[in-house]
């Protein structure tokens, strides 16, 4: 099993494993992504070096084909690189859910988990928490 902390040691790393999970893509493709999902544009100096890396480990494929009339080295996730983006992910979901783990609220009624939002209400002089004005509407009606 590769080690994780050998692959990912940056965002930009981390982000195209993700992209690479979604299908095939080429270098520049990849670069552009990229840019749209973090607002920065990476260079074909990070990028060309980091898919080499993969594929050295086995974590990518490349094939050389067609892309119009420009000819393209397209990438694509090994088996393994598979693997190693569905970890990542998960660990990734993971870390998320830690953090925001301490800033939810569940809903008084059915028990969701509220993030941003949801409905106050006052009932019997308590501030409770619900998803939405329906369930604070049943609560209460369950009330009497």
């Amino acid at each position: 099993m590769v080690g994780e902390r050998e692959h990912i040691t940056n965002l930009t790393k981390f982000y195209t494993l993700l992209l690479l999970n979604e299908g095939p893509k080429h270098g520049y493709d990849i670069m552009v992504e990229l840019e749209k999902k973090t607002g920065k544009k990476p260079s074909a100096g990070q990028i060309y070096p980091l898919l080499k890396g993969l594929k050295e480990k086995g974590l990518v494929t490349c094939k050389a084909t067609m892309v119009g009339n420009k000819p393209r080295k397209v990438y694509t996730l090994t088996k393994e690189g598979k693997k190693t983006s569905s970890r990542f992910m998960r660990r990734f979901s993971d870390l998320v859910s830690i953090v925001l783990e301490p800033r939810l609220t569940q809903c008084t009624h059915c028990g969701c988990k509220v993030y941003e939002g949801g409905h106050k209400e006052q009932v019997e002089g308590k501030t409770l928490m619900f998803c939405c004005v329906h369930c604070a509407r049943v609560y209460k009606k369950h009330l009497t």
